[in-house]
């Protein structure tokens, strides 16, 4: 490796995941080569990140020799042979440790692989460790952690955003090969965006949800965070796939996704409608990302596509929606940590509990972040009697209007284009206390998981460095019809193709860590 912590090492970690595979199954490098060069990178660099919650060095190592062995006797290998990959902390991993970012988990241990595990594995993949986040999803910067937060690789004293904030930064610094994500309202995408990476939100159901913490299960799903649309690509083709273990998973055929990116690079778009709702380009929309949406809207006419005029007339109303449907599963999945099954350290305290009343309200009171409480502080009130009809019921009647309204908007066009997130990447502690400002960030991306519909996030490009702003990456995101994820990567390739955004990685420059 390079004696400067802040040079990118041009091998073998600047290759593609689909390169490393094919490369390991060639025999031209080995999973260990690989995978040492990956904890080599960690152990340098991810000090000023605190991109990873848990590495386990020992264990990667032990299944990389796995792979190599496999290779040697002669065994056809998976399409992700020896390719180093980082967990969100909320995928469920067998003997290592899984927190969900949270002390109420700290030290749980589970017996058992979750089925996003489970793929990884049998594709061939290495498991690096797992990697951080707001605690139990819930949060747009990383911040909502008793832990370290995460830092952005493009600046330090930035946030990465979330709640897959781990995960992004650890992929734009180099630090896994591949990273999984997870994303209720927009928490695969707008990390994406903030880090300069590809986030990949498919279809809810298209990905099993089974073994994966749940935040809002009617929202939730797993997707991943690459460097280039061509490993999302792959990432989602080991991943996709219906599940017994999951009655919401899709039995749906799974395309070819690296066909469709390479047809994207190789071809162009004609014939490919690409909607834009300019009503929702107004106030709180930063200027640069502004710019780097028009211009990327340029690229994709360039390409060949034709843009069109969209609307989504209730648009307006869904992070509202979100907010309601959001914290009102939320606070149902999260009244199984009661203290008794789970959280059960809280009577390692100096004083045991006098009764199990009391054991639930110190483990509860003591173990859960401030906006985990306040999440199910609200969940719970919507879902009283006195309020249902109010406020959840309504949230869900608009879920259903927005449906209808991409619907409507994809009888003109074949996706829809916006910004991921309406501002770069903020300073650390700069929303912190002000939660209503942290929500607003995701309104580009909430629609997405009310309407079940498949999403991306690629790069757009960077802000313009001033006084008050280094260079930072801002995204574009598409959204696709449900099931339809080929177009998505398709369009995003070819984007990617026209573009130099892909090419450029974090040097930690203008971090204040």
């Amino acid at each position: 490796m390079a004696d400067d912590p802040t040079s990118i090492d041009p091998s073998p970690r600047s290759m593609s995941a689909r390169a490393m595979a094919e490369a390991v199954r060639s025999g031209e490098r080995s999973a260990r080569e690989l995978t040492q060069a990956y904890l080599d990178a960690i152990a340098e660099r991810d000090g000023a990140l605190h991109s990873y919650r848990l590495v386990d060095a020992e264990g990667a190592l032990a299944r990389a020799d796995a792979i190599d062995a496999e290779r040697s006797r002669g065994a056809t290998l998976g399409p992700l042979a020896g390719v180093p990959v980082g967990l969100k902390d909320n995928f469920v991993t067998a003997d290592l440790d899984t927190t969900c970012g949270s002390r109420m988990l700290e030290g749980w241990r589970p017996p058992y692989a979750g089925s996003h595990a489970a793929r990884l594995l049998d594709a061939g993949a290495v498991i690096l460790g797992k990697l951080a986040m707001d605690e139990f999803a819930m949060g747009s910067s990383n911040e909502n952690t008793p832990f370290e937060p995460v830092r952005n690789p493009w600046a330090l004293d930035r946030v990465p955003g979330g709640s897959s904030g781990g995960t992004a930064s650890a992929v734009a610094a180099g630090l896994c090969a591949l990273g999984l994500g997870s994303d209720t309202g927009g928490s695969i995408r707008q990390p994406a965006s903030l880090c300069g990476v590809v986030g990949l939100k498919p279809t809810y159901g298209r990905v099993t949800r089974a073994g994966m913490i749940a935040f809002a299960s009617s929202l939730d799903q797993a997707g991943p965070l690459a460097r280039t649309v061509e490993d999302a690509a792959l990432g989602l083709s080991v991943l996709a796939g219906a599940d017994p273990r999951d009655a919401t998973s899709l039995r749906a055929p799974v395309p070819d996704y690296l066909a469709a990116v390479d047809a994207g690079r190789e071809g162009d778009l004609k014939g490919v409608k690409v909607g834009v709702q300019r009503s929702s380009l107004g106030e709180g929309l930063a200027d640069s990302v502004r710019a780097r949406f028009e211009a990327s809207l340029e690229v994709l006419a360039e390409r060949g596509a034709e843009l069109v005029d969209v609307e989504l007339p209730h648009f307006h109303l869904a992070v509202a929606a979100y907010y309601v449907v959001a914290t009102a599963e939320a606070s149902s999945n999260l009244a199984r940590y009661d203290g008794v099954r789970y959280g059960a350290s809280a009577a390692r305290e100096d004083s045991p509990p006098s009764s199990l009343v009391e054991l639930y309200e110190r483990t509860r009171s003591t173990h859960f972040g401030a906006e985990v409480k306040r999440r199910i502080l609200l969940g719970t009130f919507v879902l009283r009697s006195e309020s249902y009809a109010d406020y959840y019921g309504r949230a869900m009647k608009v879920r259903t209007l927005l449906a209808r309204d991409y619907a409507g908007a994809f009888e003109r066009c074949d996706l829809i284009a916006s910004p991921t997130s309406p501002v770069p990447a903020w300073r650390l502690g700069e929303k912190l206390d002000d939660p209503l400002a942290m929500y607003l960030s995701d309104v580009f991306t909430i629609g997405a998981n009310l309407a079940g519909l498949p999403a991306i996030s690629i790069p757009a490009g960077f802000c313009e460095p001033c006084d008050d702003c280094p260079r930072l990456p801002i995204g574009l995101q598409l959204t696709g019809r449900r099931l339809d994820e080929a177009t998505l990567l398709r369009v995003s390739a070819a984007h990617e193709a026209a573009t130099p955004w892909a090419a450029e990685r974090p040097t930690f420059e203008g971090g204040q860590g």
